[in-house]
């Protein structure tokens, strides 16, 4: 029966992580969507950035990007060709491998992301500091 209770905890802990999971991309989508962006852009935006340095903004391959914001690969082709789109980033051939393909921000982007950086915070903030 010990083992039920702390079998049955465990999950109980589990879907209250997915809870507030979903309660907080669904905060920050109101939040970002009169900025043109989902969580997700935002994400993506939000970890070009932090890899940009002093001489210009640095390029992530596709595949790398995938792991840090926990998307598909294909999800994500999707999502940064929505980006390119919206001018916010640029794709290129990797030098590396040709097969590869690296995206990096644009002055546009590095602006938006700046822009709603902010309110990416706030959200967050109070999101996960109330365990909402």
């Amino acid at each position: 029966m010990a083992a039920n209770k702390s079998e049955r905890a465990l999950v109980d802990e589990w879907r209250d992580v997915l809870a507030l999971h979903a309660r907080t991309t669904c905060e920050l989508d109101r939040a970002l969507h009169p900025h043109g962006l989902g969580a997700s852009d935002f994400e993506v935006l939000d970890v070009l950035a932090e890899g940009a340095a002093e001489d210009g903004p640095a390029s992530w391959r596709v595949q790398e990007l995938a792991g840090r914001v926990h998307l598909s690969q294909s999800a994500l082709s999707r999502l940064v060709a929505r980006l390119e789109k919206d001018g916010l980033v640029l794709r290129g051939m990797c030098q590396e491998d040709r097969r590869g393909v690296r995206v990096r921000l644009t002055e546009k982007g590095l602006a938006r992301h700046a822009e709603v950086l902010p309110l990416q915070r706030e959200v967050l903030t109070r999101m996960l500091n109330s365990g909402a």
